[in-house]
């Protein structure tokens, strides 16, 4: 790939908003035969066609305590996935992040065109976990580690509109805090 070729694709990562945040977050390079079915995937998200939501019960009181209860399962159930799937001892790593891609320091050198596989946790509500691949794009040497800058790959909107979300929602609470 050549350089203008590169610049060229880093603008088209940039037409998002971008935000600073210290979110967990690890990195793991994708061996070329792992390359060919990989899918970004949000941690604990069941197929709403699966599985139907319960029906309403006549009874108003009843009624909203199995919808809280179902809620609460919910969470216990999320919070098992997220131990299982080691996302609970992530360690925090400073991001720049946008729904186009992201750049963050790692001890670990990656190479320009390598595939990563990147496993975080946003902090909505409720926290959502991700595993995404990403196109490494840029890598610097700053004075300690890398600056590693990645282009996510094959992003559905779903899960695109879950990371815009986050950058919304992290660039009021920087607001929020500057007024005060």
């Amino acid at each position: 790939m050549d350089k203008t070729e590169n610049e060229s694709q880093l603008a088209r990562a940039r037409e998002f908003s971008r935000v600073d945040a210290n979110i967990p977050l690890a990195s793991r390079l994708v061996p070329p035969d792992e390359n060919k079915d990989l899918r970004p995937r949000v941690m604990g998200q069941i197929d709403t066609a699966e599985f139907r939501s319960l029906p309403d019960v006549e009874d108003k009181a009843l009624n909203n305590w199995m919808k809280m209860l179902n809620a609460k399962l919910d969470a216990i159930i999320n919070m098992i996935t997220f131990q299982r799937e080691g996302f609970s001892s992530l360690p925090f790593t400073n991001v720049n992040i946008s729904g186009g891609g992201l750049s963050f320091y790692s001890k670990d050198w990656y190479n320009v065109g390598d595939i990563l596989e990147l496993k975080m946790l946003l902090p909505l509500m409720p926290p959502t976990a991700l595993y995404l691949y990403g196109k490494v794009m840029k890598v610097e040497k700053p004075a300690e580690g890398y600056l590693i800058g990645v282009k996510f790959l094959d992003l559905d909107e779903d899960i695109q509109d879950l990371i815009v979300r986050f950058v919304f929602q992290r660039q009021r609470d920087i607001l929020r805090e500057k007024r005060k």
